[in-house]
């Protein structure tokens, strides 16, 4: 991003006169906008839309798995997650099956070829990771960590668990 780009041109002393009542809340959907869209121009090197990668970590961590649970799991949309499957089905990464041991519902799994793509998403995630917290030393990463996932815990409940997008609770949280 460019100092010249509009997506990088608000600052705390300049919001929007309806966001004034939210300056946080401004800060963190711009954030959480400039993110993706680091992340996909890093993704579109590997041949993925964003997004795509979470349902491809979702299968590399449970291996194959019903399409109905993985629509549950990544809180999405069955005909956007359909897509989704249908697109990295046609470059291979994935496959759809019946379920032996239930023959009404499809499977899905990961490809040989699928899973080749993890190492290269696992360093698009860590090269992400370091752009985006250039500059902070490691009590700040730690704290800025805990205080995203305060909330996220806070948003999940505000948002209910409706959405599948709320992880479960961890110990110590």
């Amino acid at each position: 991003m460019s100092e010249n780009d509009p997506a990088c041109t608000a600052t705390a002393d300049c919001l929007p006169s309806a966001a004034r009542g939210g300056p946080l809340s401004y800060a963190l959907s711009r954030v959480a906008r400039l993110h993706r869209i680091a992340a996909g121009r890093h993704l579109r090197e590997l041949g993925l839309y964003p997004g795509q990668e979470f349902l491809m970590m979702a299968l590399w961590d449970c291996g194959p798995v019903r399409q109905s649970a993985l629509i549950q799991a990544l809180g999405l949309d069955p005909s956007t997650v359909t897509k989704m499957l249908q697109r990295l089905e046609q470059c291979g990464h994935v496959r759809r099956r019946p379920d032996p041991a239930d023959r009404r519902a499809v499977l899905v799994e990961a490809t040989e070829e699928g899973e080749a793509l993890r190492a290269r998403v696992e360093a698009v995630w860590s090269r992400l990771e370091e752009d985006s917290l250039a500059g902070l030393d490691p009590a700040e990463r730690d704290v800025l960590t805990r205080l995203l996932a305060r909330l996220e815990e806070n948003l999940c409940h505000e948002a209910g668990d409706g959405a599948g997008a709320c992880p479960p609770p961890t110990d110590g949280a």
